[in-house]
């Protein structure tokens, strides 16, 4: 993937992000990170393991800031419990949550979703890809700034194979949609405390999980040909989108699922001549 220039400014001058989820430089949570770090948000990074750290602690030097890097396995409970504690004890409070965080087997990635989803496919998919942001937003939560002081912001990232079905995307697809649900839940709960709830539905992007779903250079080739700007989803547009809901532009904005996909998503039937 090309490299991006993002937009600087001072959106996000004085505040303080956690973003979860970066794997590699085409990660969409890594393009996220650097328009936020345009704008002057500063940033902690979590990773799950050593294998991961290695891959992202050389994008996070590259920022030029003293790396903010914690461990967190949204499997584990402990896990979870440190990085927060880490948080606090570093920062005391946290002005906004990126949660790009999915996983499921590759061999249910592919064929029928009936027959080739597992019990136990089924329910890592729902804990790491779903529940995994409603334990990581109540944690966040409780760091956030009061309604009174600006309170916080959330986004997650999720994909259009939870409305509608897309080859290959599978179980997936399904824990996607209670991503969705649970962003909207989520939305209402937090609202009181002046906190705002999103997510992102990015159309196909050449990352790491998309390189994982078996026929997924064919849902880059369809998404451009079919959406309606005849081309494919930017980092640019994503990570913009971003930036709004997470700075103060996105005020009044809770509870959305904000299609970036230009334009797919609306499409039903495409054109003959395409």
């Amino acid at each position: 993937m090309a490299e991006t220039e993002f937009p600087t400014g001072t959106l996000m001058k004085g505040k303080r992000g956690l973003i979860m989820g970066v794997a590699n430089k085409n990660s969409i949570a890594w393009g996220i990170a650097q328009q936020l770090h345009a704008q002057g948000a500063e940033l902690a990074f979590s990773y799950q393991d050593e294998a991961l750290e290695k891959r992202v602690r050389p994008l996070v030097e590259s920022l030029g800031d003293e790396p903010f890097m914690v461990t967190a396995d949204v499997s584990d409970d402990a896990s979870m419990d440190a990085c927060f504690k880490t948080l606090e004890d570093k920062w005391g409070k946290l002005d906004f949550l990126v949660h790009a965080i999915a996983f499921a087997g590759k061999d249910e990635l592919q064929g029928s979703f009936t027959h080739n989803t597992t019990r136990l496919g089924f329910q890592r998919a729902m804990d790491i890809s779903a529940f995994s942001f409603v334990d990581a937003a109540k944690r966040a939560s409780a760091l956030m700034p009061s309604k009174e002081d600006g309170g916080g912001a959330m986004v997650s990232l999720t994909y259009l194979g939870s409305e509608r079905v897309v080859p290959n995307y599978n179980v997936m697809g399904v824990a996607k949609a209670a991503l969705e649900a649970s962003t909207r839940y989520i939305a209402r709960d937090l609202g009181p405390l002046g906190i705002r709830v999103n997510a992102i539905s990015a159309g196909p992007m050449r990352t790491l999980a998309m390189a994982g779903i078996s026929g997924g250079r064919t849902l880059m080739k369809t998404g451009k040909d079919w959406s309606m700007l005849k081309e494919d989803t930017t980092m640019e547009g994503v990570a913009g989108s971003a930036l709004y809901l997470l700075s103060d532009l996105g005020k009044s904005c809770t509870g959305e699922i904000l299609h970036v996909d230009a334009g797919f998503h609306a499409v039903a039937v495409p054109d003959i001549e395409d």
